[in-house]
């Protein structure tokens, strides 16, 4: 049974951690995997959406503490602490790439498994799942992004709160604080999800995929220049023969039929 498991329908990729006797912990061999899966979804061109997910009762219960513990995994002290190269790893790819993500949190997240979910765009989360920012607890810190998302989402008083006590979030905190875009029950997560992806995916793809270029862009620069980024995407979309059909079809009363040119 594979460990990671990629489908492709409607436009969406569906990308899922498959170790669910092991709660879909993250392996070795499972880092460079996805690694390679999400930068593969990122290069086809008939995907326009990612929906990133688990199997079983837990979306991700974190990094492989058994193979850890070993030293032999991920923590280890052998050749593999040494050779990893932080820039193919999965949270700096998930970062890097400019087709939106879901995660489709079917249950809980700790550790870096939280990380994970933290990097995606959006997060649809089953009602019994929680997030468990465990790091301290366990000697680290959030070693996948954590540091860097949770103050700018919630702010540095209450990321503060939640990294340095090791807190776990039910769903409703989750919800509350804006680290969920939505919470439905568990049976529900997989359906929201791709009902989302289905209503983004009908969109330019183009140019929902400069719009978040343009977000991600627009964390670490002023506003003049941002404003300048902008229309520089702005021409070859105006270009396109996506944009014609967004006039077009607007002028015609009817759904776009956009084809990604």
């Amino acid at each position: 049974m594979p460990a990671l498991e990629y489908a492709v329908s409607e436009h969406i990729a569906t990308i899922t951690l498959n170790r669910p006797e092991r709660m879909n912990t993250i392996s070795r061999e499972m880092l460079d995997e996805l690694t390679q899966t999400l930068v593969r979804a990122n290069q086809d061109k008939d995907v326009r959406v990612i929906v990133l997910t688990g199997t079983g009762r837990a979306f991700c219960a974190g990094l492989d503490l058994n193979e850890a513990s070993s030293g032999e995994g991920i923590g280890g002290q052998g050749s593999f602490a040494d050779t990893l190269d932080l820039r193919n790893t999965p949270p700096t790819v998930l970062f890097e790439i400019d087709k939106p993500v879901i995660c489709a949190l079917n249950g809980s997240a700790a550790g870096y498994g939280m990380d994970l979910a933290l990097g995606c765009d959006i997060r649809i989360m089953a009602d019994n799942a929680k997030l468990a920012a465990a790091f301290v607890k366990r000697g680290v810190v959030p070693e996948s992004g954590g540091t860097w998302f949770l103050p700018r989402m919630l702010g540095w008083a209450k990321a503060s709160e939640i990294i340095f006590t090791g807190r776990t979030l039910s769903a409703e905190d989750c919800l509350a604080e804006g680290l969920a875009n939505r919470v439905v029950p568990a049976d529900a997560v997989a359906a929201e999800a791709r009902a989302l992806a289905l209503e983004i995916a009908a969109n330019a793809p183009m140019a929902v995929r400069a719009s978040k270029r343009m977000m991600r862009m627009g964390l670490d620069e002023p506003f003049p220049t941002h404003v300048q980024h902008v229309y520089l995407q702005l021409l070859p979309l105006f270009a396109s023969a996506d944009f014609k059909e967004g006039v077009t079809s607007f002028l015609e009363k009817r759904p776009a039929r956009f084809t990604g040119r």
